[in-house]
């Protein structure tokens, strides 16, 4: 059975899933990968800020803030 595979956005606080693949081009797909985020990679989501944009994500033992747009770009498997 093949799990579903969501964009890192809509992974709810608390969660953890990993990096499947990035669906960014260009610059924005550099710094993706500059952060560590390939894939296999897990990602926990910690909590979004008050105003409810960017999201703290924690990622290779760093904490990492990925605003909802960009974060639209990456596709988890939630574990």
């Amino acid at each position: 059975m093949k799990k579903k595979h969501i964009p890192l956005n809509f992974l709810p606080s608390g969660k953890k899933a990993r990096v499947r693949s990035l669906i960014s081009d260009g610059l924005l797909r550099r710094r993706m990968l500059d952060l560590g985020l390939i894939s296999n990679t897990m990602v926990e989501a910690l909590q979004k800020s008050p105003s409810g944009d960017p999201t703290a994500y924690h990622i290779r033992g760093a904490v990492i803030a990925l605003r909802s747009e960009e974060a639209s770009k990456i596709l988890v498997e939630p574990s």
